[in-house]
């Protein structure tokens, strides 16, 4: 990664916001990739991290002024690739304080598909900003497309047993999955209660 030119393309968008448009896209090009594709959920990636610096220098540049920063930030994820709508993903909880609730309808948006790498991007630390009912449905599309659910920011079964909820949803899931002859997700188990912990088909 060539950090020197990300300083500089930091301290650019910092004094000229909009020259984010144009950097961020290139950003992989230029700055640093990591090398070959990566269809793992949840993989560390140089091109991430890079343009999450960027993002964090897009929110110096505009703090104080949040209607223009979801501006700018919701045209990076509109207009981008999925590899930059992952990395406005998680670039959310870096412009937390700045944006608020303002960007909640991204997370909804990769919600919607069916990419494992944007629904676990869209669960980072932004995400406790979905209301109950979404997050929960979140938590089981995970289940769904095969994103671990360690990369569920503020998941645990083990500390918050109070989730009848979800753990109902998971349950249902688990006995649809079952009915069906297919296998439930290890990841699904911790919710469910013990005796149907074991007695797991394959």
């Amino acid at each position: 990664m060539n950090e020197k030119l990300l300083a500089e393309w930091c301290a650019e968008i910092e004094a000229a916001p909009t020259r984010i448009r144009t950097r961020f896209p290139a950003a992989a090009r230029e700055i640093g990739r990591t090398p070959g594709t990566s269809p793992e959920p949840g993989a560390e990636r140089v091109e991430d991290d890079v343009r999450v610096s960027l993002l964090a220098a897009l929110g110096r540049g505009l703090a104080g002024d949040a209607d223009t920063l979801s501006t700018e930030v919701h045209d990076l994820y509109r207009f981008g690739d999925a590899d930059e709508r992952r990395a406005v993903l998680l670039g959310l909880g870096h412009l937390e304080d700045l944006i608020g609730d303002r960007a909640v309808d991204l997370l909804h948006d990769a919600l919607r598909t069916n990419d494992p790498r944007l629904v676990a991007a869209a669960l980072g630390t932004y995400a406790a900003r979905l209301d109950p009912a979404a997050w929960r449905q979140a938590v089981l599309k995970c289940l769904f497309v095969g994103v671990p659910l360690r990369l569920v920011a503020g998941l645990d079964p083990a500390d918050d047993p109070a989730d009848d909820e979800l753990r109902r949803m998971v349950a249902d899931y688990a006995a649809e999955r079952r009915a069906a002859g297919r296998e439930v997700p290890a990841d699904a188990l911790p919710f469910l209660p013990a005796p149907t912990q074991t007695t797991r088909e394959s």
